[in-house]
């Protein structure tokens, strides 16, 4: 999460950093010895198949089982092994993540219209068949990946979601993310992590048809096995460290600021969080802020780090200044915390997902206490792209029917510029239409 060089020319005398990066460099790059491992890894799997992930699994996770799969009796007792307001806790978070979905799929609705006379066209939402999830369980079980990921897909439609989580040091599966599973509606569970896990489901080896899609957060390799598996299957996005950018005011608090950026440094060492804002005096109030914060934090070896070597403070001569330079950001998560919170909302374009408002935080859609979807672009993904939501399960498939009637007009343009290609079988199609339109008795 950087600005580009064409940005800070364009701004140039209008801004200051009170704080840059240590490190000059992207917080995600591509490594070639994960590229190379991972590589070698599908390249096995897919050659010697389940043999194959099982070794994986014994060397990487100290995992020997046999059978990868949870029993349908184990998923649904999983919320018995965890504390009653944990259970609660997911049990809102699963209800309020379909309940947006539910929302969003009711707006897409497919349509019909006749361009023409005799031309009707039109588009039905269909989604994909099968969908295997990853669920990262490592040193922060994300719990709440199950909402964005297996409900949201079952909200869309898909008939068929499995999902494969690491397993822990005792052998089994994290009992609350296997929990939040259940609730999402998965068809079935597997304890497998890891590029072995996305190879499995990518290749068809767990006792199901291949996958069409995968989707699921993860390290490193996780990320780079979807990037490779891309094509055979597809996939939700390819995400990086999480990122998170506010942009506040003097009337902000300095102290909830500092928590919001260190929220989400919390995720790594490597996770950028970012300040943007019209006031000095703020700016250099949420560093002190962050300081005092890191030092009393039980993640401060995490946090501390990644604001260390990825924070930036960056103060925006004005408010206009201060939008142009977060669009440029393009950050995962965007908080908005000023005197004028709706003028940014609608100058605002670049972002996976914004929280406007002093009285809302990342970590409410992070737990899905929010409803909407965490899995967003990073590294400035979200100049072009979306995150993941019930649209990115369904596919808008086109139709059109031409009656009898419709046919000349559209047989002959396309008859003239088949030609003019040279294109003589795409000519032909149309114009055998044509002469059939003409006979007698047609």
């Amino acid at each position: 999460m950087r600005y580009s060089t064409p940005l800070l020319e364009r701004v140039q005398g209008k801004f200051r950093h009170l704080k840059s990066p240590l490190v000059d460099a992207p917080a995600a790059q591509r490594d070639p010895a994960v590229i190379n491992t991972v590589t070698a890894m599908l390249r096995d799997i897919e050659t010697r198949k389940l043999d194959a992930v099982r070794d994986f699994s014994r060397a990487l996770d100290n995992d020997d089982r046999r059978d990868f799969e949870l029993s349908a009796e184990d998923v649904a007792k999983s919320g018995d092994r965890i504390p009653r307001d944990l259970r609660e806790a997911i049990e809102l978070g699963s209800e309020r993540t379909q309940a947006f979905a539910r929302e969003q799929r009711s707006h897409l609705t497919g349509f019909e219209t006749e361009l023409c006379p005799g031309l009707v066209t039109g588009t039905r939402y269909v989604p994909v068949a099968r969908v295997g999830a990853y669920l990262p369980a490592g040193r922060f079980p994300l719990t709440a990946s199950a909402f964005m990921t297996v409900g949201v897909a079952k909200v869309a439609g898909v008939s068929t979601v499995i999902a494969c989580t690491p397993p822990q040091p005792d052998g089994g599966a994290n009992p609350a993310v296997v929990y939040a599973a259940h609730l999402s509606g998965v068809d079935r569970v597997f304890v497998l992590g890891g590029v072995q896990a996305l190879a499995a489901m990518a290749f068809g080896l767990l006792g199901e048809l291949p996958v069409d899609m995968l989707v699921g957060a993860g390290n490193a390799y996780v990320a780079e096995a979807k990037r490779q598996l891309f094509g055979t299957v597809a996939i939700d996005l390819l995400a990086g460290p999480s990122e998170v950018a506010v942009l506040s005011d003097e009337t902000a608090d300095p102290e909830m600021v500092a928590a919001d950026l260190l929220g989400q440094a919390e995720h790594g060492t490597n996770s950028p969080a970012a300040l943007v804002t019209t006031s000095e005096e703020h700016g250099r109030a949420v560093i002190a802020a962050v300081d005092r914060q890191l030092s009393t934090l039980a993640t401060e070896p995490i946090a501390g780090p990644a604001w260390r070597d990825y924070g930036v403070v960056t103060v925006a001569d004005d408010r206009e200044t201060a939008a142009l330079l977060m669009d440029d950001l393009a950050p995962e998560h965007l908080e908005v915390i000023t005197a004028d919170d709706d003028w940014y909302h609608d100058r605002l374009q670049n972002y996976g997902s914004i929280f406007l408002g002093p009285w809302s935080t990342v970590a409410y859609s992070d737990k899905g206490m929010a409803g909407t979807n965490h899995v967003l672009p990073t590294a400035g993904g979200a100049k072009h792209s979306a995150g993941l939501s019930v649209s990115r399960y369904l596919k808008p498939l086109t139709y059109q029917r031409v009656s009898r009637a419709a046919t000349p007009a559209l047989a002959h343009a396309v008859q003239v510029i088949s030609d003019s290609e040279g294109m003589a079988a795409h000519s032909a199609t149309a114009t055998r239409r044509l002469a059939s339109y003409g006979s007698p008795g047609s």
